[in-house]
């Protein structure tokens, strides 16, 4: 009976899924004259996957990332199971609708994973497992929930190589609980996937411990094949190639009688299993892939009973059900109006009830009353929530000269020493430079996690090292390889824990500054989902002097200011570091509404992610300051190390490691410009997002409103200009000059950098004292000029 409730599930979300693509398209009126898209024939491709797994193999506990491109499907099954709206399904792809690809933040149903830019949302569930293990193996996790992390993905999505390196770091960490199904569709949006690929592919899988389980016949195909002459048939399917099948298929039963009369007919047996069926029964059978068989699909998912990872390779119909199967050029096609209303006739759905769940239902008593006793639905929504930890007080000894990087260990090796709740919750990850980032000392007291121990052979043989690599199950440093797409993968799933899971992580990572390019992707996903996580970029800038250009970052900083849902900082000094930290364990556990700070105008009640760009150059660090408006300048993105006078004609803005260059500059032309202003800026990202949201609400009607970067420089007479320095690029501050009109000289960095001294460096790209001062002399002496 189950089987028949699967089918009848089955051809309601087909149904649904693509009238709602159809009415997004060709149905609700058009502004624009932009098409809308939709990917039926994707969706179509994975009806019966998902119908298999979601109404029979999933439990509560389970956590799935949808393929971008069956979205629809996705909200379809909410949409059957009352969990979304018919509003937001007649607005498909519109402003406020259900979204173009599953988005935890943006969607009302029950999202798990944020996709859309194919093969992450494969990567995610393999490190969402890794971030399972290490919660259920701590006192404070045994009672999370445990299940399977699971990714529907196409076949053109294994093209991508984050999916390889997370094989590798998979491999490396016992992945456990992991499903990945393929819908194996051969059809890519460009063309057809090439024969033999996955043949490579499986032995990949196999490589790394994977199982890897095929499922290619529907029971129509496994019944034909026991009857007299099936063996020859399943011998043709088997040779046949990607491209032709799919042209077969488009063309329907009388063109597949006439290409097997012709390959295989007048041999008895053979001929007789064909002309049993009429054109629509053998065109069925042909089109009867594994993956296209809801009930083959809930066997092969029944089937698993231990927790090794597992590659499901399901053959599918790209289209499969639909006027448009097989046709190479469905991925972004959409069935006229003319098919869709005789697919209409065909589906059985009357004139006037296309929206309704259970339409074509005979039984929807019998039908509901399954639908209650589905596992996965059972308990209603599943996201959870945990309570904050409280922060502890962090604090660090100024007293000698020393760079952020180091500051960072220092502080967390303080937290380490300590026993607070937070403390206990922070899982450290870097890509194989944790040592050189200055996670060392932490590690070395809380070690490395992994699901069974293992001693660091140096200790035994009593080999001197800095480092003590223990891996255990209380460790709380997952060590990474040299993948940052991994890293930011691991953070997104880590930085999801209080909702996956119900237990808190604080997540750090830590990386090369230049390197976070190479994670973009995963990062942005990451903040598109909501993950709440401290990354560390570090060293930073050409102050790596002697690394040359490869390891020095240069567009970083505006990286910081671009990416929303994370907050970037640049301290200088040890002090705002150890400010800005306490602020941020706090900040990536809000959850508010998003109402403004009408102080800054900034939305920090909601909270987010945070990145600390810093650097492994020593500084002499400022006498003690302890006072508020240090603390909150700090974090609110700027203050004024030395307050302009009244007649200032000039103020040097710095951000980072150039703070003792912008000091030193000011000093040298301190006799004659007595006046002159420093402003310390610890994060030109909050500063600019608190202007541009101050510019808006006065827009809308509030002359009061001020942020905090226009209440530091309104006092600035007129003719007073600016002269701003970064090791990066100058576009992180040079809009300074806009807020109130002053004229602006930019210093930063716009090329590759080069090897040498920092001195070297510095003078090279003019973000030298000597440079600065130069500036501030053109400026000051032709003060006339632009008064």
């Amino acid at each position: 009976m189950s089987n028949a409730h699967l089918k009848t599930i089955e051809q309601r979300l087909l149904w649904l899924s693509h009238w709602m693509i159809h009415n997004a398209n060709h149905l609700r009126p058009k502004t624009d004259g932009i098409k809308v898209g939709g990917h039926q024939a994707s969706s179509a491709s994975m009806v019966s996957i998902m119908t298999a797994l979601y109404f029979s193999a999933l439990k509560p506990e389970d956590r799935v990332a949808v393929k971008p491109h069956a979205s629809p499907i996705f909200h379809a099954m909410h949409y059957l199971m009352g969990n979304q709206t018919r509003e937001k399904m007649e607005n498909f792809r519109g402003f406020g609708g259900v979204q173009s690809y599953p988005s935890r933040t943006k969607d009302i149903d029950d999202v798990d994973f944020s996709t859309g830019s194919v093969g992450l949302g494969v990567g995610i569930t393999a490190m969402a497992s890794m971030v399972q293990d290490f919660i259920t193996a701590k006192t404070w996790g045994k009672d999370a929930p445990f299940g399977r992390m699971v990714a529907l993905a196409g076949d053109a999505e294994l093209d991508e190589g984050n999916i390889y390196e997370v094989l590798q770091e998979g491999w490396k960490n016992d992945l456990r609980n992991t499903w990945w199904i393929v819908d194996y569709n051969r059809q890519s949006l460009d063309g057809i996937v090439r024969e033999g690929l996955f043949g490579r592919v499986e032995k990949i899988f196999e490589a790394f411990g994977w199982d890897v389980v095929k499922v290619k016949y529907g029971v129509l195909q496994q019944a034909a094949f026991k009857e007299p002459g099936g063996g020859k048939l399943r011998a043709w399917i088997d040779d046949c190639p990607n491209a032709e099948y799919s042209a077969l298929t488009y063309m329907g039963g009388a063109v597949w009688r006439k290409r097997l009369m012709d390959d295989l007919g007048d041999q008895g047996d053979v001929t007789a299993l064909i002309e049993g069926r009429s054109d629509a029964e053998l065109a069925a059978l042909m089109e009867n892939l594994g993956g296209n068989c809801v009930e083959t699909m809930a066997d092969v998912f029944a089937g698993i009973a231990h927790d090794r990872p597992v590659c499901f390779l399901a053959y599918t119909i790209k289209g499969w059900g639909t006027p448009i199967a097989g046709h190479k050029d469905n991925h972004g096609g959409l069935m006229t109006k003319t098919q869709m209303a005789d697919w209409q006739k065909h589906m059985g759905v009357p004139e006037g009830q296309e929206w309704e769940p259970f339409a074509t239902v005979k039984d929807v008593s019998g039908l509901q009353s399954f639908l209650k006793t589905v596992p996965f639905f059972e308990n209603g929504p599943r996201r959870f929530s945990d309570d904050r930890l409280s922060v502890p007080a962090i604090a660090i000894d100024t007293e000698r000269e020393i760079s952020t990087q180091t500051a960072f260990g220092k502080i967390l090796d303080d937290l380490a020493k300590g026993g607070s709740d937070l403390a206990s919750r922070i899982m450290t990850t870097s890509p194989d430079v944790t040592g050189t980032t200055s996670l060392g000392p932490w590690v070395n007291r809380r070690k490395l996690f992994a699901r069974n121990e293992l001693k660091d052979a140096f200790i035994e043989h009593r080999i001197p090292s800095t480092a003590k690599w223990n891996f255990a199950p209380e460790g709380q440093h997952i060590e990474l390889g040299i993948a940052e797409m991994n890293l930011f993968l691991l953070l997104g799933a880590a930085g999801l824990s209080h909702s996956v899971w119900g237990k808190r992580v604080i997540p750090i990572g830590t990386v090369y500054d230049p390197f976070v390019c190479r994670g973009l992707d995963a990062l942005n996903y990451a903040c598109y989902q909501n993950a709440r996580f401290i990354i560390a970029g570090t060293p930073s800038g050409v102050t790596l002097a002697p690394e040359g250009g490869a390891h020095q970052s240069i567009g970083t900083p505006l990286i910081g200011m671009s990416q929303d849902g994370i907050a970037a900082f640049e301290p200088a000094f040890a002090d705002e570091l150890a400010v800005i930290m306490e602020w941020a364990f706090d900040y990536m556990q809000r959850d508010g509404e998003g109402d403004p700070d009408e102080r800054t105008w900034l939305r920090d009640d909601t909270g987010g992610s945070v990145y600390l760009r810093l650097t492994t150059k020593p500084m002499e660090q400022p006498i003690s300051r302890s006072d508020d408006a240090f603390r909150q300048g700090a974090v609110d993105g700027a203050y004024w190390l030395r307050k302009p006078g009244p007649n200032c004609s000039v103020v040097i803005a710095y951000q980072g490691a150039v703070a003792d260059e912008a000091i030193a500059a000011a000093g040298m032309i301190g006799e004659t410009r007595r006046d002159i202003g420093v402003l310390a800026v610890t994060s030109a990202d909050r500063l600019n997002a608190g202007w541009t949201a101050a510019q808006r609400e006065r827009a809308r009607g509030n002359p009061n409103a001020k942020s905090h970067v226009e209440t530091l420089l309104d006092p600035l007479p007129s003719h007073c200009a600016l002269v701003t320095v970064i090791d990066g690029h100058p576009a992180t501050l040079s809009w300074l000059g806009a807020v109130a009109g002053h004229k602006t000289i930019p210093h930063g960095v716009e090329h590759f950098g080069q090897t040498g001294t920092i001195g070297d460096l510095y003078r090279h790209f003019r973000i030298d004292r000597t440079a600065l001062a130069a500036s501030i002399s053109q400026l000051t002496s032709g003060k006339k000029a632009f008064a």
